[in-house]
This record gives structure tokens, sequence and C-alpha cells, in this order.
């Protein structure tokens, strides 16, 4: 039988150790606790750093679609694959910042902006830039996942205010071959780096339903739990299969090990915002609701994410209301959990 109360004196000794390195037999440990065990643990850590009633809220835009040179298996956006999108220009930086204004009146206090890039052009820069310069002074905290950045590129978006940059390892280092051929996982790693030390704050997460093993799971997020400082958000992708893609016949992730994950990404990372992102439209509300328990504490709002469907805003609202949830104030989402 657990000892919850050993349990809860371990919880200030985990947080301790939150700078600590993490082993692997450690997180498969965890991983294979009995379900209601897991649980247990992963909400009382959320709890310790969370108010576990409130979620952060997050709108995702896609400033450039389509076209992208890299071949990553479960993309619409590559090149390489027959999805039968069609590739568009950078928008402009009005129609993004009219965007990112309607997104704040709908309660959204980040926003986030993607390009499918394999790496921004340095023409492009300009206007990158001032797309995060205008987004900032509407009050709302900005991210943009732009492909790989070199360190003269991330002091650039630094110095324009950037919070977060988002750059997804996707999934362990032994599987990532098999996904993605165009680049390496240390490429990945090159760029978390260089906006890790222009002083951004670091988005990075996963995909799950790609093929990959338990091990690959846990190992991806060792990865990120090991990094000199753990991300500060961890979006944790469902796979959507894309038909035209490499992966478009996956078969469905199953759910309890989908809400397993999110538990162990919570313990391994306990001052991290743990987001719920692309597959939300295949999770039941059941599901959504083991997940938040279990130390998921942000998403994606609005109709679409990138190129998927994404659960509508009147959804939302419905399954919040149901289970008492709130929107995460701005000044809570920016505040260390641990203060």
């Amino acid at each position: 039988m657990l000892d919850t109360q050993a349990l809860a004196d371990g919880i200030a000794a985990e947080t301790r150790a939150g700078a600590e390195r993490w082993t692997l037999a450690e997180a498969e440990e965890i991983y294979n606790l009995p379900f209601n065990d897991l649980l247990f643990r992963a909400h009382s850590v959320h709890r310790a750093h969370f108010d576990p009633n409130a979620v952060q809220i997050s709108r995702l835009l896609s400033i450039k679609t389509g076209g992208c040179a890299e071949d990553c298996g479960y993309c619409s956006q590559s090149a390489h694959h027959p999805t039968g999108l069609r590739a568009s220009k950078l928008m402009e930086a009005e129609r993004v910042v009219a965007q990112a204004r309607k997104a704040k009146e709908g309660g959204a206090t980040r926003y986030c902006m993607g390009a499918a890039w394999r790496s921004p052009k340095e023409r492009d820069m300009e206007t990158i830039v001032s797309m995060v310069e205008s987004v900032k002074a509407l009050g709302m905290e900005t991210c943009m996942t732009l492909g790989m950045l070199t360190p003269a590129q991330s002091d650039r978006l630094a110095n324009a205010g950037l919070d977060y940059y988002n750059h997804n390892i996707d999934t362990s280092e032994r599987f990532y071959g098999e996904m993605i051929t165009t680049r390496t996982f240390a490429d990945r790693l090159e760029t978390l780096a260089n906006v890790r030390e222009a002083g951004i704050k670091v988005c990075a997460g996963g995909i799950l339903g790609m093929g990959e093993t338990v091990y690959d799971r846990i190992s991806m997020l060792l990865t990120l739990a090991n990094l000199p400082t753990a991300p500060e958000s961890v979006p944790i992708n469902m796979l959507i299969p894309i038909p035209g893609s490499k992966l478009a016949d996956a078969p469905p992730v199953d759910p309890i090990d989908f809400v397993r994950t999110i538990a162990l990404a919570r313990i391994l990372m306990p001052q991290s915002h743990v987001r719920l992102s692309a597959g939300r439209t295949d999770m039941s509300d059941e599901m959504q609701a083991l997940c938040f328990f279990a130390g998921a504490n942000s998403i994606f709002v609005g109709e679409t994410l990138l190129t998927a469907n994404n659960p509508g805003e009147d959804h939302d609202a419905a399954l919040f209301s149901r289970l008492g949830l709130k929107p995460m104030a701005l000044q809570a989402a920016q505040s260390d959990p641990a203060e």
C-alpha cells in the first residue's frame, strides 16, 4: 500500500531535487507505479507548485504555412509529403497583431506564432522582430517557433522582448532518426541552448503516437528534465494522423498511457507548465480531466492549431465550468511557481 505520509514528506525533497539529474531507472519506476498511486504523486507535486484549478491559456497562429524543407514524418507542412497543403508567405505584422488583439480579448495571456521553416532567413527577421515588439506592447506574453536559430538570431529575438521560444525535441534520441532525417537530435538541443543563453524562456516537448515505445517517451522527458534548466513550458502532443504524411495510418495512443506520460512530466519537471497541445479534439472530456489532475495546466484555445483542428472555445469553456477550472491570470503565469 502507498505510504501517503511518506510521499507528502518527500514532495519538498523532490522540489529541491528539481535541478538534479533524474536517472532512467527512477523515471521508469515512477511511470510504472499503479495508476492511482502515480496520479496521487503527480497531483501532490502539482498542487505544491501551482493552483490546481488554474490553466494557462495560449493561442497559436501560423504566420507562415507549408513548404517546409524538413521531412518530419508527422507534419502536414513538410514539402516532402503530398498532404495537399498550399504554402503561404510570411504574414504582415499588422495582421498578426490584429489577431493577437482578438486573442487577448478572448482571454489568452500568451500569443504563439509559428512559421514552417527549417530556420528563419535574415530577410524575414525584421518582420518577426516587429511582430514580437507589437504583440508584447499589447500586454501579452510572446512565443515564437521558427525552426533552428543561431546565437545571433536568438539574441535579436531576446532584445525584441520575446518571452518564449518553442522548439520541440519530438521524441527520444534513439527514435528521432525514424521520424526526421533532415536534421539531428543534437541540432534541436543546440537551438535550445542558443535560446537559453540569450535569456529567452524555453518551450519544448514532444509527440506521442508516432510508433515510439514507452522507453522513448520516458527518455524524451528525461532529456528535457535533465537540461541545465528544465523548460518553463512542456507541450505534450498526441499525434494527429495527417493524410499524405508518413504517419497517416498510425494507430491511436492509449489514453491511460497518455495520462501516465503527463503525470511523469509533472513529477520530473515540477515547476514547468505542462501543456495539452495537439490532439485534444480526439480526447474525451474525461481523458482531459485526468490530464489536468495529473498536472497538465496549459492549453491552446481556438478552432485550429496551426493546420489541425482544435476544440472550439465554447467546448473548452463548458469543460472548464464542469471541472471548476479557471484561466490562469497573466501575473500568475509569469511568476516563479516556487516562490
